[in-house]
């Protein structure tokens, strides 16, 4: 009998010794499988048992936090939603996070190991840490100029500090109000369905996640390319580009808008924007000088992070010269993100430096503390300098006396290139119109602001639309604003 629980009583130790050394795997090695997964309500309830941190504005908060008083306590807000929703997207109990809400999820959450100095301690003791704050690089003038400035109109203004990269507005219309998708009540669900909805895709994010075909704008690509690669060494001599052009290894007869533009010098054609000049310089420059030029400045890039991610602005690496024609004046499959055109407009007045975008300028503790800067990103060269100063003087010329005076600003040096991007079946969409632009006060050695405005409005009568009537007037009321 003695022996029969002796027996008994080692096989119960066994036992036990297997329990704890299992909870003691758990605990140490499979901690985080069990925490991410998602039948684990626990760390959902969590989540929403304290305040968001706040996403910061020229200082003050864009975002709250609001006690709902249920499981799920605290519900995010938004303070003029959709203004700020392009830069902030969504916080949702139901549909997750976008934009900064979901990249800087870790330090508005609490759950970054960097707001706090004994991370280890907090795990052990499953202490939840207090959520900290972003600090964006948004300038709230600028981000207002640039929303009415677009109005009920469908489309993007990005504006960048050329020297810095610090993207100071960031506007997509038609917008959306984030507070909508915030809970977790039967009127999120049908706000989520009535947005995914509706034709004019308010949730889309225009000046990151939408591509258009750049037209004109993207002449100053195909420029800084002639330049840098000596096909034109003088803009004030003849171009020897006939009007018409024929596509090369085709019978394509390309034609012009505009008039004056047989064999004329890059300047004017440059003013005028002579599609048959720009399209014979690119089949000079030939592909690999084309594709090399544009990646210079930011095109096929899939890293591109701010720290949202931003959709790839595309410059075909394999065509025919007769492809290659097309897109160097922005047609066949060249593609642009407004941050990307912005990103353009920038190296020119930074004299040829291209500062890598960034949204985010500061990340903060709950209490205010600095957790680290945001590190200045290397200025990489999309073109030289020279190049650079003679685009400066070629775009400031399109304003003062081409296309782009419905940009000028009285005593401020404003260069900019229009832009009217055809699209559709045989070209019969209502036309994008691009404006693309930089700013520098008369007194000050560094530009002040580039921007990047694209308008795609299909209410909007086919010859009423253009770069210089549609785009520039927006262009100038954020240059204004950035001036101030």
């Amino acid at each position: 009998m003695i022996r029969c629980i002796r027996h008994i009583a080692g096989f119960t130790l066994l036992l036990l010794v297997a329990l704890l050394v299992n909870a003691a795997r758990v605990q140490l090695f499979e901690a985080e499988t069990y925490t991410g997964n998602p039948a684990n309500r626990r760390t959902f309830v969590e989540r929403y048992g304290q305040p968001r941190g706040a996403v910061l504005v020229a200082g003050r908060p864009v975002t709250g936090s609001r006690d709902s008083g249920g499981r799920l306590r605290f519900e995010r807000t938004y303070t003029d939603g959709p203004l700020y929703a392009p830069v902030t997207g969504y916080s949702s109990q139901v549909y997750g996070t976008s934009l900064i809400e979901r990249a800087e999820d870790g330090i508005l959450s609490g759950t970054d190991e960097r707001l706090t100095a004994f991370p280890w301690w907090d795990d052990l003791t499953r202490a939840h840490r207090a959520g900290g704050s972003v600090a964006t690089t948004i300038r709230p003038e600028m981000q207002r100029a640039a929303f009415h400035g677009l109005g009920r109109r469908k489309g993007a203004v990005v504006a960048i500090e050329p020297r810095t990269g610090r993207i100071l507005a960031l506007a997509s219309t038609p917008s959306y109000d984030p507070n909508e998708l915030s809970g977790n009540g039967t009127s999120v669900g049908a706000a989520w369905r009535r947005l995914n909805d509706d034709t004019d895709r308010p949730m889309l994010n225009r000046a990151l996640r939408e591509t258009y075909p750049p037209g004109s704008a993207f002449k100053v690509v195909t420029a800084a390319a002639a330049l840098d690669n000596g096909t034109v060494t003088d803009i004030d001599a003849s171009t020897d580009a006939p009007d018409p052009y024929r596509l090369p290894g085709t019978g394509i007869r390309l034609r012009n808008t505009a008039s004056g533009c047989a064999h004329a010098t890059l300047k004017d054609a440059f003013r005028v924007s002579c599609n048959t000049v720009f399209a014979r310089l690119g089949t000079a420059v030939g592909l690999r000088g084309m594709v090399d030029t544009a990646q210079k400045f930011g095109f096929n890039d899939r890293r591109l992070r701010i720290p949202s991610a931003v959709a790839p602005s595309n410059f075909d690496t394999r065509m025919t010269p007769a492809q290659v024609a097309l897109s160097a004046i922005g047609q066949y499959n060249t593609t642009a993100t407004p941050l990307q055109m912005a990103m353009v407009a920038a190296a020119v007045a930074n004299n040829g430096a291209l500062t890598p975008p960034r949204l985010v300028d500061r990340v903060t503790d709950a209490d205010g503390n600095p957790l680290f800067a945001v590190r200045h990103r290397r200025a990489r060269q999309a073109m030289g300098p020279a190049t650079a100063r003679r685009l400066q003087e070629m775009m400031v010329d399109v304003v003062e006396h081409g296309s782009g005076r419905q940009a000028a600003i009285k005593g401020v040096t404003v260069g900019g290139k229009t832009g009217t991007a055809q699209h559709g079946v045989h070209n019969q969409g209502t036309p994008y119109a691009w404006f693309i632009s930089w700013a520098r006060a008369k007194n000050r050695a560094q530009p002040a602001v580039a921007v990047a405005v694209v308008v795609e409005d299909a209410a909007a009568d086919r010859a009423d639309i253009s770069g210089g009537g549609s785009a520039a007037p927006i262009a100038r009321a954020v240059m204004r604003a950035g001036l101030r």
